[in-house]
């Protein structure tokens, strides 16, 4: 049976309230990734060791972290690499799969790196055994399904100027 509210002007009792309601409200994985780019236009890829395939650079975010800080963290993290976010070029809702809930995906524009950044790029940590700038079709031939659709959409959406709201790697019709 649903709870009367309380009297907003009670704030204790009105936070209290609202503490309820959030707590059975849905929780979103949310993950954060870059398109980064070197001076030749090549995108960078990396090879994570927990998952099979290459991937966007980039991560999960932490309870209560905004995207756009999970990508600054785990580029620093895993690639030592100091990155502001430019603009979001994708926002692709995931449906829930295999033993995932549903999921939020953001990637940005993390810009072009001059080469000396670029190639001072290396994994530091265990959770990368690569990290490759590549051509846009080597990247399309080494990303799984899902990321692919992402990074061709991201990739539009660089062109354009204007995000793309995707489900499951999709723009809705």
């Amino acid at each position: 049976m649903k709870r009367t509210a309380p009297d907003p002007a009670d704030t204790d009792a009105w936070n209290a309230y609202l503490a309820e309601g959030n707590a059975t409200q849905a929780r979103k994985r949310v993950a954060a990734d870059v398109l980064l780019r070197d001076p030749s236009g090549r995108v960078l890829l990396v090879n994570p060791t927990y998952k099979p395939g290459w991937d966007l650079p980039g991560g999960m975010a932490e309870a209560n972290e905004p995207p756009e800080e999970a990508v600054r963290r785990e580029l620093m993290e895993e690639l030592g690499a100091r990155v502001t976010p430019l603009r979001l070029l994708v926002v692709d809702w995931v449906a829930p799969h295999g033993p995932w809930d549903d999921q939020l995906a953001f990637v940005f524009d993390g810009g072009t790196l001059d080469q000396e950044q670029a190639d001072r790029l290396r994994p530091r940590d265990d959770e990368l055994s690569e990290a490759a700038f590549v051509t846009t079709a080597e990247a399309t031939g080494r990303l799984r399904d899902r990321v692919r659709r992402r990074f061709e959409h991201a990739l539009r959406a660089l062109d354009a100027g204007q995000p793309q709201y995707l489900h499951d790697g999709a723009p809705l019709r």
